[in-house]
């Protein structure tokens, strides 16, 4: 045999052996094994009621309600393909010093929301209804290990929290349905380039057509869910006139723009949030367009000059404590480019630091 190539040649595979007693458990690298967020226990959590969790991560792939481009029905997709990376055995970040998956509470991901695509009142029924399906679990949480927050809802009891993948921004009408019924009132902090707090778009003649990704917040106003203390940071698209800013404080928020971040600074604008939620209910909202479009252009809205997503991690940092009942992550669009995944994985990295 030519010398050259025995250094490529390794020992005869032994016949009686299998691969559990020579290699070990089949572990997954980071690129490979099956699409879950961060490589965490898949469970059909909607169909399976022995399926317990302090934190699920929810996919709600649905997009049917954008006015302009479509395409965010695959964010839940890509965002966990951006997680890839991310496991359990490498979740310790320094910024947080921790790791979301040692902390005592079980993470999981309960997959997708089989949302209808032809039919919106129906789908909008549907996340609503698997919403209150996994908020109504018993949390496993270890009692001798304290959440970051720990909030008791209406019924006297404590629920778990769950992640939600958009989707577009529409998901959070029934999110804030399902979150009314059991904890009242809630508070929203927002991030986003856009109000979303519109009453309606020219040619919008009937009920069903006013829901939208930027109408949503205006008709959960009408219909009791918000709180009077809600508050957007990141906000810079063009408006209306004055008459928009009017409408939006009707219903009931407060407005953090991008300039904001350098006229104010990230420790101003954590403090100007963390006063205006105080210790409500709070339910995070993320659209990935509040970062700027030239490092997250997957999205159905992009508007120039926004955060990066360095600054908004900041920012999601000095929010720990806040009594947290839930968060999204929405608008992420991967036909448009593939760059943002990993980031808004990132931000759902931090929302489970979060609670």
């Amino acid at each position: 045999m030519d010398l050259r190539l025995r250094v490529f040649v390794t020992e005869s595979p032994l016949e009686d052996k299998t691969w559990l007693e020579k290699y070990g458990p089949q572990i997954d690298q980071a690129f490979s094994g099956p699409l879950s967020f961060s490589h965490l226990p898949y469970f059909r959590c909607l169909e399976n009621a022995e399926a317990d969790f302090d934190i699920a991560i929810l996919g709600m792939p649905f997009d049917t309600a954008v006015t302009y481009r479509p395409g965010a029905r695959f964010g839940p997709f890509a965002i966990r393909s951006g997680s890839r990376r991310q496991r359990g055995i490498r979740g310790y970040t320094l910024s947080w010093g921790n790791n979301p998956y040692t902390l005592g509470q079980k993470v999981i991901d309960c997959g997708d929301v089989p949302i209808n695509p032809f039919d919106n009142a129906l789908a909008v029924d549907q996340m609503q209804v698997a919403y209150s399906t996994l908020l109504a679990r018993k949390p496993t949480r270890d009692e001798e290990v304290e959440p970051v927050t720990r909030l008791i809802a209406k019924d006297g009891k404590e629920h778990p929290r769950i992640v939600t993948l958009g989707g577009d921004h529409t998901i959070v009408l029934p999110i804030l349905r399902s979150l009314h019924k059991t904890y009242g009132p809630i508070s929203v902090i927002h991030f986003d380039a856009h109000l979303d707090t519109w009453a309606a778009y020219p040619g919008q003649t009937s009920e069903q057509s006013r829901i939208t990704h930027g109408t949503f917040f205006y008709i959960a106003r009408e219909e009791g869910l918000l709180a009077n203390n809600s508050i957007h940071a990141g906000i810079r698209c063009k408006l209306g006139g004055i008459e928009d800013l009017e409408n939006d404080d009707s219903v009931g928020f407060q407005v953090i723009s991008t300039d904001d971040i350098d006229d104010l600074g990230i420790p101003t604008i954590i403090s100007k949030i963390r006063e205006r939620v105080g210790d409500s209910p709070v339910y995070l909202s993320l659209d990935i367009d509040v970062i700027d479009p030239g490092l997250a252009p997957a999205t159905g809205t992009p508007e120039a000059g926004g955060w990066t997503p360095r600054e908004l991690k900041r920012i999601i940092r000095g929010l720990a404590g806040l009594n947290f009942v839930g968060a999204d992550i929405v608008e992420v669009a991967p036909a448009y480019d593939n760059d943002n995944w990993i980031a808004a994985a990132d931000f759902v990295h931090d929302f489970c630091l979060c609670f």
